[in-house]
Formats: C-alpha cells, sequence, structure tokens
C-alpha cells in the first residue's frame, strides 16, 4: 500500500519557513539548521508529495502555484499545534490546573471566581471541561484528565474522599413581564414549567406549600440541564427554577426576575469536590479548591 502520511512534521517547518522569508538559507538560520539540510528536507516534502513546492533562483525561492495552496493549511496546522499546547500545557512560567465542573456552576458561578484566582495567582491558569451525569465525572477520557473535579449529587452518590461544598437553594424565576403577571400560585397554570431531570429538587417540593394546586394539571417540561432551561425562560417559553447560588449571574445575564410569591426551598443535594482518581490532589489544585472554598 502505498504511504499516505507525511512522515516527518518537521517538513512542515521547515516548508513554512522556507515559505514565509523566500530564502532556504535565512529559514536555516531561523530554525537553527544548516542550508543543505533544510534543502534537503524541502526535496523530501516534494517527493513525497509528488509535486515541486518551490521555484529555486540563485538568491531566493518562490511558491509554485500548488506550494502557495498548500501554504496557508500549513500554517493553520502548526498555529493549531502551538495554540492547543498552550492552552493545554501553559504558556513560559505556567502551570496549567485542569478543573471538571458541572455546567450550570460552570457557566455562571465559576468564572468570576477562577479569573481572581488567575489574578492572585500569575503563574497558574485554570482550564474548565465541563460535565453533567455523575458518569460523566467516573468516565475520564485519554487528554481530559482533571486535576480537580466538582460534581453535584448526594452523598450516597460519591466516595468517601468526596468534600461537602455548596448547596443549592431553589427560586422560581421568570421573564419579567411573565413573572410580573404571575400574581397566584393559580398562574402558574397558564405557562410551561422548566423541570431538570438531573435534580431530585424541584418543582414538587416548591409547590408543597400551595395545597390548592393540583400538579397533574400543570404543564411540566423536562430539560437535561439548569442553563438550558433559564435560557428558555429568558424567552419566555416558560417558568424555570433557579439554583442558587451556582445561578446568579445566568439569571442576571439572562434579565430573569424572581417570582417572590415562591418559597426559597433548601434542595436535597449539593455540589462535592472530588479527588480524580481517588489520589491526593496536586498542591495546585488543592490550593485552587482552598480559593473556591473560602470564596
Amino acid at each position: 500500500m502505498a504511504q499516505t502520511r507525511i512522515p516527518s512534521l518537521n517538513w512542515l517547518r521547515v516548508f513554512e519557513a522556507a515559505a514565509r522569508v523566500q530564502s532556504f538559507a535565512r529559514a536555516a538560520e531561523t530554525l537553527n539548521m544548516s542550508a543543505p539540510a533544510v534543502s534537503q528536507q524541502i526535496r523530501a516534502l516534494e517527493d513525497h508529495l509528488g509535486r515541486q513546492l518551490f521555484q529555486r533562483a540563485p538568491q531566493r525561492v518562490t511558491l509554485t502555484p500548488a506550494g502557495a495552496a498548500f501554504l496557508p493549511v500549513v500554517q493553520h496546522s502548526l498555529a493549531s499545534v502551538e495554540t492547543t499546547a498552550a492552552a493545554l500545557f501553559g504558556g513560559v512560567d505556567q502551570t496549567t490546573i485542569t478543573l471538571q465542573a458541572v455546567t450550570l456552576l460552570a457557566a455562571g458561578w465559576l468564572p468570576t471566581r477562577l479569573a481572581e484566582f488567575e489574578a492572585a495567582h500569575p503563574r497558574l491558569r485554570v482550564n474548565v471541561i465541563c460535565g453533567e451525569t455523575l458518569s460523566d465525572f467516573r468516565t475520564i477520557l485519554p487528554g481530559r484528565e482533571p486535576d480537580l473535579q466538582i460534581a453535584f449529587g448526594s452523598v450516597t452518590d460519591f466516595s468517601d474522599t468526596a468534600e461537602p461544598f455548596i448547596r443549592e437553594t431553589l427560586k422560581v424565576v421568570a421573564a419579567p413581564d411573565v413573572a410580573s403577571a404571575i400574581t397566584s400560585p393559580g398562574d402558574l397554570a397558564n405557562h410551561a414549567l422548566f423541570e431538570v431531570a438531573a435534580h431530585r429538587s424541584g418543582w414538587h417540593q416548591v409547590l408543597a406549600s400551595c395545597p390548592d394546586i393540583d400538579m397533574r394539571t400543570l404543564d411540566f417540561r423536562m430539560m437535561d440541564t439548569t442553563p438550558y432551561a433559564l435560557t428558555l425562560a429568558a424567552q419566555k417559553r416558560g417558568v424555570a427554577l433557579a439554583r442558587a447560588p451556582a445561578s446568579d449571574e445566568l439569571v442576571e445575564v439572562l434579565g430573569l426576575q424572581y417570582c417572590d410569591i415562591f418559597p426559597e426551598v433548601h434542595g436535597l443535594q449539593r455540589y462535592y469536590f472530588l479527588q480524580p482518581g481517588g489520589g491526593a490532589l496536586s498542591c495546585h489544585a488543592a490550593l485552587l479548591r482552598d480559593w473556591l472554598r473560602d470564596c
């Protein structure tokens, strides 16, 4: 079978440098190589592709049409490798902490706190990956190994090493004009009520103080995540349950209004810090955990 993959990615670096400076000699200086080595690698790349990439002249080289078409692809690919490496592993003198967190917490509560943490620790940066279900936190994909996790659930869902973090408080929210039209619990019958399947606490607890409401007559709609439910509520599609404090920033950004005629209800579950793989946290992950715990 004929070989199709480029055997050496260094050939691409050499090609890009030579095309950029239009000289094998200057490319050699840039790459700390000899000019014959640059010429040899360019020739090897051309032989592999079966196309001439440069027109050679005594003092300079210019791209052929094939080389000119190939150059942007190579530059984009090399830049993507550099930016991905920097995002995953940090820049010079930087250490990256990978935090896996529930989507609601990652989208609402965490951004401001993480920005403050990075400002206080300039040599540390935090990458966030989101999870939703318990299986998301138990199944770690290669290349996405977190240093610290913040999952949501009940104490029985996690190992003994899980550390309790923030609780949740349920509050009824809607778009301002929808909220202002809800003056009694019975008005909920005029709206879709968004329930999040992953949470054990929901509308049944909020409405427990409203004995005159027959929940069988209400229009409940099941959602996967609270951010989605809040977004639909902001679009006047129905009424949602905010889950403070994790959702506070999202409620404000989306312009939602609390329906104060309903009581605030403490949820049955909470957030937990987890040690990925059950091992001890790194010193940097422990520093981040302590920072978030004290916020």
